[in-house]
């Protein structure tokens, strides 16, 4: 299902990052040569509210935006210490501090952040590497609009204004979910000839873990039908006949060896009734999945309108259908059919409409957990199966 524009005033600032690295302080770089060969972006940053904690800003791609409108990562990052830009203050600020990123290449890019308040953000890891509640989101906004700003930078960006409010403070918990007991082995299989689909069918439900450095205590699937053109009507832009909903499901299929990684393979497609043959460009292959929102109409539609609610609201359990076709969705508004099914492992993705995300498998599945010094969790390790 492909995202709506609409969203909530949390969903459009809390755009998190998926994975990262320890930053450095930030330092405006003294280097001539840096600042002579390479763009650079530096601002200030200004935070209103009781949050207190480390504010996070990353830097993305325009054209590969984060959670919840994409699925893009950050291009780098930058920390600014809670002691720096709060010191000992109390009260609602405003705070201020500056920030910067350099050796940043001529283009288009979005800036977000979040000030953690948990003290639980770790980027080295998928599953501590988001915000949960309590959290407060933030981006790089225009003063006067409170649009959200595309920077194009040629050599230097020096007036950016990323805004922190309580207002965009995240009210749960990621999405953490496992595959319900009892649900079927995760295997999906191609038709033979002349035989009909058997689409897999499982349930996902809430997982909560709180071991070790790993805190999702209240997990919750935030569940809202899309109504981007507000005609009352859910949407079906993929036209499958299911209604465009959130959270969004991805499929992913990831590397055979190591399930962390996706798979970069190169395969055939299908253009009409045309083959294409491999390209040389690596796929970005997804299976055709989707959330089966029929028993949870009641609590999407308002009984008195009869339209989709505005906002989202948490349910216990994401019924999950799968088609055995498997798509190239490099360009997601255009996902090209792949001729056949392409056998291996598939990761399951949840992205809710506030932008936090839960992947399963992670770096809490049996065999990589011990390596990395995390507890093992054994729901965390599932793959959708392509023999």
């Amino acid at each position: 299902m492909r995202v709506g524009s609409r969203q909530s005033a949390v969903g459009s600032v809390v755009a998190l990052v998926l994975c990262a690295c320890e930053p450095p302080p930030v330092i405006a770089t003294a280097d001539v040569r840096q600042q002579s060969e390479a763009g650079r972006i530096e601002g200030e940053i200004v935070a209103t509210g009781a949050a207190r904690g480390n504010a996070v800003i990353f830097l993305y791609d325009a054209e590969r935006p984060p959670p919840p409108t994409g699925t893009g990562r950050p291009l780098t990052f930058a920390t600014v210490p809670a002691a720096t830009l709060f010191g000992g203050s109390e009260g609602n600020g405003p705070f201020t501090a500056p920030f910067a990123f350099s050796l940043v290449k001529p283009g288009s890019y979005l800036v977000r952040g979040l000030i953690d308040t948990n003290a639980d953000f770790i980027p080295w890891y998928g599953v501590t590497a988001d915000a949960n509640a309590g959290d407060v989101g933030g981006a790089a906004v225009d003063p006067i609009s409170r649009a959200t700003l595309t920077l194009d930078v040629e050599s230097a960006r020096l007036d950016v204004p990323v805004s922190f409010t309580d207002a965009a403070r995240v009210p749960v918990d990621r999405p953490a979910f496992q595959v319900a007991p009892g649900s079927p082995a995760l295997e999906l299989r191609a038709p033979a000839p002349g035989m009909p689909e058997v689409p897999l069918a499982f349930d996902l439900v809430p997982q909560p873990i709180d071991e070790g450095v790993v805190h999702q205590r209240q997990p919750v699937f935030l569940a809202q039908l899309i109504d981007d053109d507000r005609d009352g009507v859910p949407d079906d832009k993929n036209r499958d006949g299911v209604p465009d909903m959130w959270p969004r499901l991805i499929l992913r299929k990831v590397d055979d060896v190591n399930p962390l990684a996706d798979d970069n393979g190169d395969y055939d497609h299908v253009n009409g009734m045309v083959r294409l043959d491999p390209d040389s460009v690596p796929d970005v292959v997804v299976l055709a999945g989707a959330i089966d929102p029929t028993e949870l109409l009641p609590a999407l539609i308002d009984p008195m309108t009869m339209r989709p609610r505005p906002a989202p609201v948490p349910v216990p359990r994401l019924k999950i259908r799968v088609r055995p076709r498997a798509l190239d969705a490099a360009n997601p508004a255009q996902p090209v059919p792949l001729l056949n099914l392409p056998a291996g492992k598939y990761a399951i993705v949840l992205i809710a409409p506030t932008g936090q995300t839960w992947r399963v498998p992670n770096e809490l599945a049996p065999g990589l957990a011990s390596r990395l010094g995390l507890p093992e969790v054994a729901t965390q390790g599932a793959v959708i199966q392509v023999p």
